[in-house]
This record gives C-alpha cells, structure tokens and sequence, in this order.
C-alpha cells in the first residue's frame, strides 16, 4: 500500500479522536458542550477533508478516475435507490430474524447534536460520505481489490465500515450500503460516484429524522384519507 494511504488512514484516526481534546478546549474557552462537539468536528473535519484530497490528488487526476460527468452523476442517482433497497432488505433481516429495533442509536445521536447546532449537519452530508469513501472504499476496498478479488475486497471493507459506526445492533445495513458503494466504484471507476451516492443517502436520512414528526402526521392524514375512501 503506497506511503500516502498511510498518511491518509492516520490523518483520519487522528481526526476522529481529536475531539477528546479539541471539545474540552472549546469548553474551556465558553462553548456549551453541544456546540463545541459540533464545532471542533466540523473544524477538524475540514482540515483533514482537504488534506486527505491534497494526498490523493494524483491519483484523482489520472484516466481511470475522470469518469464522464453523466456517467458519474447518472451511477450515482441509481447507485443511491440501490443503496436504499439493500438497506431495506438488510433492516427488515435485523428485525425479523434479529429482533432489532429499527431506530439507530448512532443517527439519533448526530441528530440530537445537529438540532442544538446545525451546523454539524455538515458532517453527515459533506464530509462524513467524502472521508469515508476514501478510506473504505478508495484505500481498504481498492487495495484488497488489487490484490484478491471483489468479494473478499467487498467483505472486508463493508465490514470495516460497518463496525466503525459503532452502532453492531444495526451492522447489516452499514453493510449492505458499503458493499452497494464498492459496487459503484468499480462500476464507473471513480470514488467521486460513490461519494456523491453517500451524500445524497445521507442527506435523506438527515431530512426524515428532522422533519420525523411532519411526515408521520402526513401518513396518518393519508391513511385516513385512504380507508375512509375505502370504506
């Protein structure tokens, strides 16, 4: 594996555990706990997004990278009705055979952090998908790929991926969007096809859960409407 995936896997791992000692310090300079969360992770996400696209620049740049923009966007659209069908299948797996609740306690905890400061929606819909694609699928999936074959390249990274929610009771569907995003990269040969399908997944999902309670009233609405129509 070159020397700037290294620099690339450290720079995340950094990143992700700054926050032990970036929120405190934020604290100590007169930020609530909540918004120096959201805002050291935002700050230190920033940083780390730039740098890590600095040290994959030439690769970004050669042939099998520049996909066509049709193609890209087109793989991306059907990429993201893909990677919501496979979770769909992998949550309706948890819950009838695993008993799993179907509320995520990892996304309800961003959630919580967003509604008190918006502007941590950032990390979910932005840098999260950018950051991720790149170490999942770009580095782990891409260099087991080379190497082996698809399936152990899909197995191992889905997986990782999955397990770095920190959220086990719900790892099927982490897993079944992982493997949906390896598919797309392969398929057009490019990470900015499956970034873009994880933004647009996550930005939906960000989306239901602040407008939850409007969308519940509108199915009830339209369920009364219907039976009433029925009967």
């Amino acid at each position: 594996m070159p020397r700037r995936y290294w620099y690339i896997i450290i720079i995340y791992l950094a990143t992700q555990l700054s926050g032990i000692i970036g929120a405190p310090l934020l604290m100590a300079l007169g930020f609530g706990r909540t918004d120096a969360i959201a805002v050291w992770s935002i700050f230190s996400f920033t940083i780390a997004t730039v740098w890590m696209l600095i040290l994959l620049k030439p690769e970004l740049a050669e042939r099998s990278e520049r996909a066509r923009t049709g193609s890209i966007i087109l793989w991306a659209i059907l990429g993201f009705f893909l990677a919501l069908f496979a979770q769909n299948i992998a949550g309706m797996i948890e819950m009838y055979l695993f008993d799993a609740s179907p509320e995520s306690e990892n996304t309800q905890l961003l959630m919580d952090i967003a509604e008190q400061s918006p502007i941590f929606i950032l990390l979910p819909v932005i840098f999260a998908p950018i950051t991720e694609e790149i170490i999942f699928r770009k580095i782990i999936f891409g260099s087991i790929y080379k190497r082996t074959n698809f399936l152990l390249a899909v197995v191992v990274s889905s997986l990782a991926f999955a397990a770095f929610h920190f959220d086990f009771t719900h790892l099927l569907i982490y897993f079944a969007a992982g493997s949906v995003f390896a598919f797309l990269y392969v398929k057009t040969k490019s990470i900015i096809t499956p970034i873009i399908t994880h933004m647009i997944l996550n930005s939906m999902v960000v989306v239901a859960q602040m407008y939850r309670e409007e969308l519940e009233n509108y199915m009830e609405q339209m369920e009364t409407i219907l039976l009433g129509g029925l009967f």
